[in-house]
């Protein structure tokens, strides 16, 4: 699988080189896509900043010790996510419509990043807020 905007490692577990390896090849594909349409919509290069991608268990519980709220059956760990950075309203709704039109349907919304996941065994059409 080749992907356009995205290599493998931007999705490392910064805790495992090469980890990007275990994401989904149907997540990843998506988000090459929706990336693609936000470049369109904006008219120029509009990069998705990966702030996590996969997630090793160690790594997880982790973030977990230093208080960050996580989930013990993240999708994170199974390949299926992503947090993207987001710096301003703009740029949090360019990002959100270009997934939404490809077709995801599971979000967070923070400050500074969107979740997105693509984990079929959890609630659907959903936006949840940090």
């Amino acid at each position: 699988m080749t992907l356009k905007y995205f290599s493998r490692s931007e999705f490392d577990s910064p805790d495992s080189k090469g980890s990007g390896s275990k994401m989904s090849n149907v997540f990843l594909e998506m988000l090459d896509e929706a990336r693609g349409v936000a470049t369109e919509v904006s008219g120029k290069d509009f990069p998705f900043k990966i702030n996590s991608g996969f997630r090793t268990q160690e790594y997880h519980d982790s973030l977990t010790k230093r208080g960050y709220k996580t989930d013990k059956n993240s999708p994170h760990k199974k390949g299926l996510a992503a947090d993207i950075s987001v710096t301003d309203s703009r740029s949090r709704y360019i990002v959100l419509n270009s997934l939404l039109l490809v077709g995801f349907t599971r979000f967070g919304i923070a400050d500074t990043f969107i979740h997105v996941d693509l984990d079929t065994e959890r609630k659907q059409n959903i936006i949840w807020t940090y």
